[in-house]
């Protein structure tokens, strides 16, 4: 943290992010860390990324028990075309008041709309947007599923006359669970479009198209709690039955 904080020619960092959880270090002892930078004014907050939604809703417990610094965002890979997120961790976060900040809104570009059906069967190699191209295979992002995706995305930003980039963004906003969303801009241009997202308002019709495009199984419990079983269960007469 000293060596950042002199490269940084700062006194302090705004936001201290836990990148990736290891599986091995004591879950009380990065916490009692976390919260010794905080007390020492080195960090106002702390917060983590790419940790399951157990050790994340554990954790939050330990700090509030102990009277550390709590997390308060948590970073995640959201889009379109990554959804596995609404399962677990965007809810839990939300109920534990930790601010939900996506990185790969764009799904590596794949939701942009330069990736074609031709793209999944290239090597990627030589470099720029070949070397690209074969980072996305290799994730497994460029698939013919996402590329249907994207091509609703595609479909629905000419409708609106906006960029598929400005669609796959504001869609990630609306998610009530979202407080921000990081962007890879690297040009003014890119920035500006990006920032244009902040403009798109969907129709009814729209949102449901590109839900029902990129909908994903969400497993149990939570496919049993949306269920007709579960309504009737719940909602049903409560009968108690003695006998003598």
């Amino acid at each position: 943290m000293e060596g950042s904080l002199r490269r940084l020619a700062t006194d302090y960092i705004d936001l201290l992010y836990l990148h990736v959880w290891d599986f091995r270090t004591p879950v009380e002892e990065v916490l009692r860390g976390l919260d010794d930078l905080v007390r020492q004014g080195k960090v106002l907050y702390v917060a983590i990324s790419n940790t399951p939604a157990w050790q994340v809703s554990r954790m939050q417990a330990i700090a509030d028990l102990r009277g550390w610094s709590p997390l308060v965002a948590l970073q995640l890979e959201y889009s379109l075309i990554e959804r596995t997120a609404e399962r677990d961790l965007i809810p839990m976060a939300r109920e534990l008041g930790l601010g939900v900040v996506p990185y790969s809104p764009l799904g590596g570009g794949v939701l942009s709309g330069k990736y074609g059906r031709d793209d999944v069967t290239a090597t990627g190699a030589g470099t720029g947007d070949g070397t690209r191209r074969g980072h996305n295979l290799a994730l497994g992002t460029l698939t013919e599923r996402n590329l249907a995706v994207a091509g609703v995305a595609r479909e629905v930003a000419a409708e609106l006359g906006r960029t598929p980039a400005q669609v796959a963004l504001a869609w990630t906003l609306r998610n009530p669970g979202v407080a921000t969303t990081l962007i890879g801009a690297r040009t003014p241009a890119q920035l500006e479009e990006n920032l244009g997202a902040l403009e798109v308002e969907f129709t009814a019709a729209q949102l449901a198209r590109l839900d029902a495009a990129s909908a994903i199984e969400l497993g149990q419990p939570h496919d049993l709690l949306t269920s007709d079983h579960s309504r009737r269960v719940t909602t049903g007469d409560l009968r108690i039955e003695t006998r003598r």
